[in-house]
């Protein structure tokens, strides 16, 4: 049913067991790949002595390095032919210094354990002919970007065709096919409505924690025809007296009533409501129902019951679940009988919470606020169940150790280097840039301490003592120069403290620098800022072995359910370039 390989690996590999076994052994035991990887923060790099880069990197690719601008470093890194890279060991490259034999070698350690993330890798038939029907009609494709539209189009064909799948390898038919696609995190229900509408015409269950997420996607139904929506021609004295009766404001009599207020005149006062269930046209097959529930695990016997098929047959589908919701996905695979697949793809690997003790981040200082992400309030700190690793090769690996990233790896492992572009990275290289020397001023200036040594999680390296300065995003005039940035970021530091107390004592440090003292940071380290973009650079580049093996893992989990699970497998659904999170994890129930 699925792709010939079940992970989307390269040729280099004779057998999925022995990619995996070298996969761990490089994650959990190659020191430059670990240090680069978690064990250096970007914001300790002037504010460390010795500097990391020279603590950090070979002499010989630091000289490299500095005989080469940042763009053919990426493209080194990233897109020459490592047997082109091997030709030039000892000649020339790019008209200066060829590369050093070990960064060479390092290159082409890591590149051999990325997952092949464009679609035409997969072996399977069913991507090979998704292209040509991601189109959507574009009363369905309302309110979605290009980015969104792309995804949807192809993950909607894609899951469509497993489903049909599922139905004919069935040994009972139809009947035990998938009767309803359970949408984990609607949102406000693209893939929903896409899968609702022509020409799949799916019954769509759409979980979503947010009522106003839902009440959204209620609109875009009925802007995608999902929905009835009756033209009515009435007596407007009747009409006013009508909604003055059922307790609600009469519009001026110039007024034209809005499309709500029609809606609800066309409903009795006995059954009136301002969230009418979705009731599909007559012209329609799918349907949608919203359930408003929020997700802390994989149990859902509370949605199931609410489902009015009896004896529902499930699919669990995502389109971009963030951290633990992905697991909690899989995880309703063995939980509920109702549930017979999944097929689910991650993001933000940084919400992760962490299985195993001790923990490897700050928490909650490092993450967004609860408010942000209501699903992790609970679940941050280690040893949470639903955590980072799933599987239990992962939790023995290493004599029972386990298989550890940090925060720092895991928000590194949701970077998209291939994707960078020569005026885009300039622009976050000056960012970084920014706020790394932005950490020395408040070093100097006594807002924070110096580097730890501490080791968190087995990192090399630690992080600046004291309570992390999340400081967030600024308005691009902010980014003009160094003074502005300072300028905009002690502003917005000071305008977000949660108190007076802790406002007062940063106002009072920072009021009394003045541009000239700013500028001439500027001009001290700015020698110094390709170093740090070097640094970025390969730290990203490394990640894509992290998430790999955040990837790996659920594959692995899945595989564990042997009692459960008849077959699963990874592949790509997406062009990296549009969608750089694109890999789909997908089970099957026996």
């Amino acid at each position: 049913m699925g792709p010939e390989k079940p992970l989307p690996l390269s040729d280099n590999w004779n057998t999925t067991e022995e990619y995996i076994e070298s996969l761990l052994d490089i994650v959990g035991n190659n020191d430059l790949l670990r240090t680069l990887c978690g064990g250096v923060h970007i914001l300790d790099f002037f504010t460390s002595d010795p500097d990391l880069y020279s603590r950090i990197l070979p002499q010989d690719w630091r000289d490299f390095f500095a005989q080469h601008k940042v763009g053919d470093i990426l493209d080194l890194l990233l897109r020459e032919d490592v047997k082109d890279l091997w030709n030039a060991v000892g000649e020339t490259w790019k008209d200066g210094v060829a590369p050093p034999e070990s960064l060479v070698m390092y290159i082409e350690t890591v590149r051999k354990h990325f997952l092949l993330r464009h679609v035409k890798s997969s072996q399977c038939a069913r991507n090979r002919a998704m292209k040509p029907t991601q189109k959507m009609a574009r009363h369905v494709a309302v309110g979605m970007t290009i980015k969104k539209v792309h995804e949807v189009g192809l993950f909607a064909r894609y899951i469509s065709d497993l489903t049909d799948e599922l139905s004919q390898s069935s040994r009972s038919g139809e009947s035990s096919g998938v009767s309803h696609l359970v949408d984990f995190g609607s949102g406000q229900n693209y893939l929903g409505r896409a899968l609702a509408s022509e020409p799949y015409n799916k019954s769509i269950v759409a979980i979503e924690s947010r009522s106003q997420n839902a009440e959204r996607a209620k609109e875009f139904d009925v802007m995608a025809k999902l929905t009835t929506k009756t033209a009515l021609m009435r007596n407007k004295k009747m009409y006013r007296a009508g909604v003055e009766e059922i307790g609600l404001p009469a519009p001026p009599p110039e007024t034209v009533p809005s499309e709500g207020a029609k809606e609800i005149a066309a409903t009795s006062t006995a059954d009136l409501s301002l969230d009418p269930a979705i009731e599909a046209s007559p012209n329609v097959k799918g349907t949608i129902q919203y359930i408003e529930h929020r997700i802390q695990d994989g149990n859902l016997a509370d949605v199931i019951q609410q489902i009015p098929q009896s004896n529902p047959r499930l699919m669990i589908i995502s389109l971009h679940s963030c951290g633990n919701l992905l697991h909690h996905g899989l995880r309703s695979l063995i939980l509920n009988p109702a549930v017979k697949a999944v097929a689910m793809v991650g993001c933000c690997h940084n919400l992760l919470t962490e299985r195993l003790e001790p923990a490897t981040y700050k928490l909650p200082s490092l993450r967004p606020t609860t408010h942000a992400h209501p699903r992790l309030h609970d679940t941050g700190d280690a040893q949470d169940e639903h955590g980072f690793p799933m599987s239990e090769r992962l939790c023995q690996y290493n004599n029972g150790h386990g298989t550890r990233l940090n925060i720092t790896a895991r928000m590194m492992a949701v970077q998209a280097p291939q994707n960078w572009a020569e005026k885009d990275s300039e622009a976050f290289f000056t960012r970084h840039f920014y706020r790394a020397l932005l950490q020395r001023v408040f070093l100097d200036r006594g807002i924070v301490g110096p580097p730890s040594t501490e080791h968190e999680g087995g990192s090399a390296l630690g992080h600046s003592s004291g309570t992390p300065i999340i400081i967030g995003s600024l308005r691009k005039a902010c980014y003009t120069s160094f003074v502005s940035y300072v300028r905009g970021a002690v502003a917005k530091i000071i305008l977000n403290s949660t108190s007076v107390e802790h406002a007062a004592p940063f106002q009072k440090k920072m009021e009394t620098m003045t541009d000239e003292e700013i500028e001439g940071y500027e001009m001290e380290f700015r020698q110094r800022k390709k170093d740090l973009s070097v640094m970025w650079s390969l730290m990203a580049f490394s990640a894509g072995v992290v998430e790999a093996a955040i990837v790996v893992d659920r594959f692995l989990w899945l595989r564990e359910q042997e009692g459960v699970v008849a077959e699963a497998w990874v592949e790509a659904v997406f062009e990296y370039g549009i969608s750089p999170r694109n890999l789909v994890v997908v089970g099957v129930k026996k």
